[in-house]
């Protein structure tokens, strides 16, 4: 009755997905950019390599925790 509210599991996994849906979408605009730009700029290479690692982060995390899109 008193206390924290616990975060339930379904909420926890729909959040997961909407991050995971997000991420992909910036990798694939940071990819194209990248791919279209003359000079690459080491902060725009830093911010694509940030970028992957919190997708495959959050890819892992959806994999052990048996999550699909559908």
């Amino acid at each position: 009755m008193f206390g924290k509210k616990k975060v339930k599991k379904e909420d926890y996994d729909k959040r997961l997905l909407q991050d995971l849906q997000r991420l992909k979408e910036e990798v694939a605009t940071l990819r194209k950019i990248m791919k279209h730009s003359v000079d690459v700029s080491s902060t725009g290479a830093n911010d694509l390599a940030i970028a992957e690692c919190k997708y495959f982060y959050l890819l892992r995390e959806a994999r052990n925790r048996n999550l699909s899109a559908r």
